[in-house]
């Protein structure tokens, strides 16, 4: 077994959600639940087909977006991996609840707009992911004027009233 690991290539704002799922129509019921959760949402969806032709399968609501999450997933090639590139002004907090009811769907590794890299097991099989770097090592705990800037902050995008 080797070790490796994928840096997710994005913009530096874009967020971005990746999962693991079961099953090959798990592109198109990703899509439905995104325009369900969100009408009108662009994103691009990928999805690392592990058995049969194992091809990365796609669909989205903006083609830049589709094309780069078919870039990042092929550079996984992680066995039933999935990731959904979200366009300007949408969060992940918008659709994670509808994605985890996507029957398919067995779980998220991240939801974030941080640099990621991957981290993957290949074998002689195949290739599965082990596990997320998720931005940067903490730095330290937060003061009061820390809090005081974080709670500004979220009344400041509308998360918070």
């Amino acid at each position: 077994m080797e070790l490796k690991t994928v840096r997710i290539e994005k913009p530096e704002e874009m967020n971005f959600i990746l999962g693991q799922s079961h099953f090959i129509k798990t592109v198109e019921d990703i899509h439905e639940a995104m325009v369900t959760a969100v009408p009108g949402a662009r994103f691009g969806v990928a999805f690392c087909e592990s058995s049969g032709v194992a091809l990365v399968r796609a669909s989205g609501t903006d083609e830049e977006l589709v094309e780069l999450a078919k870039k990042n997933a092929l550079a996984l090639s992680a066995g039933h991996a999935f990731i959904i590139m979200l366009g300007e002004g949408l969060y992940p907090i918008n659709f994670l609840n509808a994605i985890k009811m996507v029957p398919e769907v067995c779980r998220i590794f991240c939801a974030t707009a941080n640099p990621v890299e991957v981290i993957i097991a290949e074998t002689e099989q195949g290739r599965g992911i082990l596990g997320v770097i998720d931005g940067v090592k903490t730095k330290g705990v937060e003061g009061p004027a820390d809090v005081a800037w974080r709670k500004d902050f979220l009344r400041k995008i509308g998360y918070k009233l």
